[in-house]
């Protein structure tokens, strides 16, 4: 199965090959070493997309982390303050306290 190859990535092939030309050379060979240069880029473009998506998926995981260390960090910080309506219930108490204390 032939491999599908841009125009550009063609006519940037062919550019390469015709400006590397050797005295003496024929068409066909031209052609051949252009269509060695197309196959060189695809692969080219195929470990670069490879690379590209294994960063992704590195940079997706050290979301992910993130973002469950948060979610504990947060779990934690609940369960470490288990009343956390205490220092409003103690100010009531001595509003309460000084508005009796006035009172009397």
């Amino acid at each position: 199965m032939k491999n599908k190859v841009s125009p550009e990535v063609e006519i940037q092939a062919m550019k390469i090959a015709k400006g590397t030309q050797k005295m003496g050379q024929t068409k066909e060979q031209t052609k051949l070493i252009a269509q060695g240069i197309e196959k060189g880029i695809a692969e080219f473009k195929k470990q670069q997309g490879k690379k590209l998506r294994e960063i992704d998926k590195q940079r997706k995981q050290k979301i992910k982390q993130r973002e469950q260390k948060d979610t504990e960090t947060v779990e934690e910080e609940s369960v470490n303050n288990p009343m956390p309506y205490l220092p409003w219930i103690l100010l009531l108490l001595s509003w309460i306290g000084f508005v009796v204390f006035i009172a009397l």
